[in-house]
């Protein structure tokens, strides 16, 4: 399933931010900073990586639902993979 850069803006700045966070993540680590903040770090980007995969799944989920052109076994097959790419995410 192919999608359109404007289908996944969303996704785009939640992955930006997650850079952000893991270079904050690197710096805090080179800095000696302490482990507790660090760790509250790494698991916000963690969040953030796992909102925008969980993002896509739905974008695509709600385009195989909607596209008129796609036939019944497409949409299943579409449909498959997006829940078994859940599950990787899960």
């Amino acid at each position: 399933m192919q999608f359109e850069a404007d289908e996944l803006s969303e996704v785009v700045v939640r992955l930006r931010r997650a850079q952000g966070q893991i270079g904050g993540v690197i710096q805090m680590i080179e800095n000696g900073r302490d482990c507790k903040d660090v760790i509250t770090q790494l698991a916000a980007a963690s969040r953030a990586l796992d909102r925008a995969g969980f993002k896509i799944i739905a974008t695509g989920l709600e385009k195989c639902v909607t596209d008129e052109e796609t036939d019944a076994a497409e949409v299943e097959a579409n449909r498959k993979q997006m829940e078994k790419l859940f599950l990787t995410l899960a």
